[in-house]
Formats: C-alpha cells, structure tokens, sequence
C-alpha cells in the first residue's frame, strides 16, 4: 500500500509539472487569418496610452504602420516582461516581436534591419557623486538591478570589476525601475538610455550616469520558417529609414527630451501644487472653449511666464500668457487680468492652428501654431517656405524646425518675405514647452478619461491588466489599466 501511494504521488507531482508547462498557444499563418499578431512590452517606448488618451508609441506607430501598407489586421499581445517576448515567439504564439535587441537572436528567431540604437545607463538619487556610485558598485559595497536584456553590459563591466554584482528583475520595464529609484525603494539601477532620457523629467530627484554601455541596436524579430514576413520587413524598415519617417518617428517621442534641467523640473512639479490651483479651472474653461488640452495651455503659460500674472519681458509682453499689446487689443482683453489672459492666449493658438492649416495632422499642427505663437505666423511661414526649397515637409515640425534658425543667416532670411528672425529660439521653446506638458500629464488628468479608440484593423490584448496609461502614475490616483479593447 505504501509502494501504491509513493507511486501515486509521483505520477501526480509529474502531472502537475506537465500542467504548469501548458502546450504553446500557437498562431495561424498570418497569411491565411490576414492578422499579424505582435508581441510587445508595455511602457513608453513601445506602446502606451498618451496624455490625450490615444494609443501612442514608437513600436504602435510602426507596426500598425507596416499593418496598414500591407492590409493585415494586427493584433497587439502586451506583456511586461522582455525574455517572454522572445520564448514565446519562438513557441510561435505570434508572428512578431518588437524592441528586441539584435545580439540576443539565439536559435529560432530571424532579426530584421536595426532602427533604433540604445545604451544601458545608471540611474541613481540625484545629488550623489557618480564616481562615488561607480566606486561602491565595483567594490561590491552596493547591488545594481537590472532587466535581462542589460545583463550582457554588466557582464562586459565585470570582466574588469570583479566585485560588480546585480539582481534581474524579470517582470517590469525600464521606467519601473527609475520609478523605485525616485522613490528610494532601490538605489540603483540599470535601464534603456530613452526611457531614462525621457523619466527624468518628471523623476527629477533621479540623476542617469554619463558613463553609458555599449550601444545596443533595436530590431523586429519573426520566427525561423517565415522568409516572407522578414523580407517584408526589411523591405518597410528600409523604406521608413530611407524617406525620413523613421527620423520624424524618434523626433516626435525623443526630441524634446532634456530641454528642461534637473531643478526646473523640480520647481515646476512643486508650483503644479501650489500654484496652479489658483488657475487650473480657468485653463480648463479655455481648453474646453477652444477643443485643447488644458494642460497645452497651462504648460504655455508656464513657459511663458512660470505662471506669473504680473510677469514683463524686455519686449513688452506681459501677463500669465506674455501678449504683447497689439495682440492684446486684437484679442480684445485685458493682458494683465489672468482669466482673459488665459482665454485670449487660447483663442490666439486656436486661431494659428487654422492658420496652420487644418489639413495638417496633429500633433504637428499643434507644435506650429506653438512655435508662430512664440515667434510669430510671418517667420513661421518663412521657414515652411525654405523647408519646401529645401525638399523638406513643411507640414512636419521635425522638418521645419530644421530650418527656423536660419532666419537667421542672410543667405536665407534675405529670400523670404519676412526677413530676420530669432529662429532658434521657438525651436528651444517648444521643445521645452513639449517637457512642461509631458510632466504635467503625469500630475493632472485630461479633462476626459475616455477609453482610447482604435482603427477598425486595430486589437490590444492585455491579458495582465499592465497599465498603459500614461496617467496611470498620477499622484493620489491608482493605476488605471486599459485592458483589452478594440472596436
């Protein structure tokens, strides 16, 4: 009886073992369902729900690009850890994976053309010595943790520092990780140089290391035994690199990062308390009037004036939003009362985005009609016009902002209509503006908390209920994942 119960134990345990391994859930050919199913870690530099609430995100924009040109559905399977990406591609639970570096192909899986280069960085609690922080960790006095696609950087710097030691964080992404930093829960870590580029600015107590790994180059990966779909591939990333999309693509997520200092953030996220309280219902009230986000505005004002109603420049503009006095009369308010202040500001932006052209696609209308705002509608059309001699899109702020600072030089000022300007200077202002909002967006809520809308060939599975939403870190406020959705 014994021997019957040990033997029946055993062929239980074994069952259980099997039943924890359940059989892959593989994925029709994508040529037969006409659906591409992709795999993809959540966060914000892939995919994630933006301020406005829209599906955003480098590998978003891509995939459901690449989708589109090809008339496939996609289907979008989020998880939070970056190995699950690769073991369950080659199980052939999907048809591709995204964000993946090449380097860390193994058996199974064919790497497409690189897009994107990274580098691990250090992040620490700012106002440390980083040659201190260095110290500690190669002398094995401290543990750095990590995500597992950064373990390769660490085991190239322990070849020479043999007391560097480190803990993989298996689930979880690079901005978790600065996350605990901030918030002391972890002391170090290492992270994805974007993500710590574009967290700092509202973890502002984080400092990043300048020493930086190796860089890391991004690719797509499919499974062996799919040539097709790699050849198409490699045909669009081609594409997207070689007719500027893919350049438009990492301006639009990265560059307006480090436009705003370590301590401006800090003094920025601390007057999101204190002071705009006193105007928040009124950028909401304006927001609502003229369909833009209240946040747009607010982070407008504060570039403009740090929300300052009785602010004055050496040029003569005044007020929480700075008009000028001419404009102030053709908007018809009062420039130094700061609800009018505010509402004449918005009806002005409004008025530039018509100008801009309501057939130019957001969000670069927005940053144009920001940029006349600063610099004026004249100049701006100046630089669209060099843009268009130039081959460039004038239509495209990546683009335009190219050629805003030589309204400067003769060579160019001299051929457009009206002449010399300070063109540098809205290039720097809406790049910091553009920081001011992202922060914001992390402290104040949109006007709407809409579930985001997708294109009709569009699915998101997020069967771990990651939060997506880039409001999901809002003070007081507890996470608000978007689970699965389509249309």
């Amino acid at each position: 009886m014994k021997r019957f119960l040990m033997a029946l134990a055993a062929l239980l345990l074994s069952g259980c073992g099997e039943l924890q391994e359940a059989p892959a859930q593989k994925v029709l050919p994508w040529m037969e369902s006409k659906e591409l199913v992709v795999l993809v870690q959540n966060g914000p530099t892939t995919l994630y729900v933006d301020a406005e609430g829209n599906y955003a995100g480098l590998e978003y924009d891509l995939v459901t690009r690449f989708a589109e040109q090809h008339g496939l559905k996609v289907r979008f399977v989020v998880t939070g850890n970056h190995g699950d990406v690769r073991a369950r591609l080659k199980r052939g639970e999907a048809h591709l994976g995204v964000a993946l570096q090449k380097g860390f192909e193994g058996e199974s899986l064919m790497f497409g053309p690189a897009y994107q280069s990274i580098q691990p960085v250090l992040v620490y609690k700012a106002g440390l010595n980083e040659a201190n922080v260095w110290k500690r960790l190669y002398n094995g006095d401290a543990v750095v943790k990590t995500l597992p696609q950064y373990v390769q950087s660490l085991n190239q710097l322990k070849t020479r520092n043999a007391g560097l030691a480190w803990e993989v964080i298996e689930d979880g992404d690079s901005e978790t990780l600065i996350e605990r930093v901030a918030r002391g829960e972890i002391d170090y870590a290492l992270v994805e140089s974007h993500a710590a580029d574009v967290a700092q600015n509202y973890f502002p107590n984080v400092a990043v290391a300048e020493q930086r790994g190796d860089s890391q180059q991004l690719a797509w990966a499919v499974p062996d035994g799919d040539p097709e779909l790699l050849a198409m591939i490699n045909q669009f990333v081609g594409q997207q690199m070689a007719d500027g999309s893919m350049r438009v693509l990492l301006d639009r997520y990265y560059g307006h990062v480090n436009r705003v200092g370590m301590g401006d953030a800090q003094v920025f996220q601390d007057r999101i308390d204190t002071i705009l309280p006193k105007y928040r219902k009124w950028f909401q009230e304006a927001g609502a009037k003229y369909d833009i986000d209240w946040r747009m505005l607010a982070a407008l004002g504060y570039t403009e004036s740090h929300w300052n109603p009785e602010a004055v420049s050496p040029y003569g503009v005044r007020g929480l939003m700075m008009l000028t006095n001419n404009t102030a009369g053709y908007l018809g308010v009062d420039r130094l009362d700061p609800y009018q202040s505010i509402m004449g500001a918005a009806r002005l932006v409004n008025e530039l985005r018509d100008m801009v052209g309501k057939d130019v696609a957001e969000p670069d209308r927005t940053w144009l009609a920001l940029a006349a705002y600063n610099v004026g509608f004249g100049h701006l059309e100046d630089a669209r016009t060099l843009a268009r001699r130039q081959g460039k899109n004038p239509d495209l702020w990546a683009d335009v902002k190219t050629t805003l600072p030589l309204l400067r030089n003769p060579e160019y000022f001299s051929t457009v209509k009206y002449g010399y300007a300070r063109g540098g200077e809205p290039v720097y202002y809406v790049g910091k503006l553009r920081t001011y909002y992202d922060i914001l967006a992390r402290h104040e809520a949109p006007a709407q908390l809409d579930h985001p809308v997708l294109a009709e060939f569009v699915v998101i599975d997020n069967p771990g209920n990651l939060p997506l939403a880039i409001n999901s870190r809002l003070k007081g406020a507890a996470a608000r994942p978007v689970q699965s959705a389509s249309l």
